[in-house]
């Protein structure tokens, strides 16, 4: 990393780096068994998301067509809020906490250099999620919000992102997805003419 790209680049270390030594110590002397939980939720958690996301166009089947609208666009929200997240990344440039503090070995091998760190991009991806879910039903949002939730924590314990990462991620996922998903919302007529199309049977029960 030459000179100048060191002064642009945020460094996160003087905001929680200690909290961050503080999780990922803890997270070390966790039983071998919790520690294999941990990392495996982190890397394949999100898969849960997907199922969730399922489930809820299945329920949306039984609701107006506005619902119908989100649960569908739900995907949508995430790539969107993704896509946003890796523009921040660019900009933002901090490296991970595992490149720059002594933190040992992470349960999470570490990335390397130029993959940034601010937001965490589970997170991200996470919270848009759930906060999509929530406008198609209250019940699958709760879990997905669960879900979020624990991606963000993982990604700590992990070793990978620092603790103000995954506040930014839940942030900047929260505000996507909820909002494109409100707008979302005004795609109903589109629904409304494909269930009575051929398309019927996937979007009405």
């Amino acid at each position: 990393m030459t000179a100048g790209r060191t002064l642009l680049a945020f460094d996160g270390r003087p905001v929680d780096g200690g909290l961050y030594l503080r999780i990922d110590h803890f997270a070390q002397h966790l039983p071998a068994a919790a520690r294999d939980a941990v990392a495996a939720f982190s890397a394949y958690g999100l898969g849960l998301l997907a199922v969730l996301m399922l489930a809820a166009w299945w329920r949306a089947r039984h609701a107006d067509n506005a619902t119908m609208a989100r649960a569908l666009a739900a995907p949508l929200c995430v790539i969107a809020a993704f896509a946003a997240d890796t523009l921040l990344k660019g900009v933002l440039r901090e490296p991970r906490p595992c490149q720059v503090l002594p933190a040992g070995t992470t349960l999470e091998a570490c990335p390397g250099v130029g993959d940034w760190s601010l937001p965490s991009n589970h997170t991200v991806i996470a919270f848009a999620g759930a906060a999509a879910l929530w406008l198609v039903d209250r019940r699958i949002g709760f879990l997905a919000l669960l879900l979020a939730a624990a991606m963000g924590v993982s990604r700590v314990a992990v070793g990978v992102h620092y603790p103000h990462d995954v506040v930014l991620g839940a942030l900047v996922g929260t505000a996507a997805g909820y909002g494109l998903a409100l707008l979302a919302g005004h795609g109903h007529g589109l629904v409304d003419r494909a269930r009575s199309g051929t398309l019927r049977a996937w979007l009405a029960a």
